[in-house]
């Protein structure tokens, strides 16, 4: 494998990474939010702050009021990383894979 290659696996590799860490971000703040948590706690605002900005997009295009109550901002950002993966992942690759 050349030097160019390389780096783009390597770039790719922390892509895929940080996708990774926004998917479980956006999976703990939504299990987070069947229980009520207490806003103060530091976890909580830390989860809501990181993931507010993904997760706002999608609840403007499908209201939980419009959905009977149920938010399906999370489906909805945790398929669109998904998307992102794959397409990624073929676009830089001859043979497919799924992460």
């Amino acid at each position: 494998m050349d030097v160019g290659g390389a780096f783009v696996a390597a770039v790719l590799q922390v892509i895929f990474a940080i996708l990774s860490v926004i998917q479980w971000l956006v999976i703990i703040a939504a299990v987070i939010s069947w229980v009520s948590p207490d806003p103060r706690n530091p976890i909580v605002q830390f989860l809501y702050r990181t993931t507010e900005p993904i997760l706002r997009p999608f609840r403007k295009i499908l209201p939980p009021g419009r959905t009977g109550g149920i938010d399906l901002s999370p489906i909805l950002a945790i398929l669109l990383i998904l998307f992102i993966k794959v397409f990624l992942a073929r676009l830089f690759s001859s043979t497919p894979s799924i992460f």
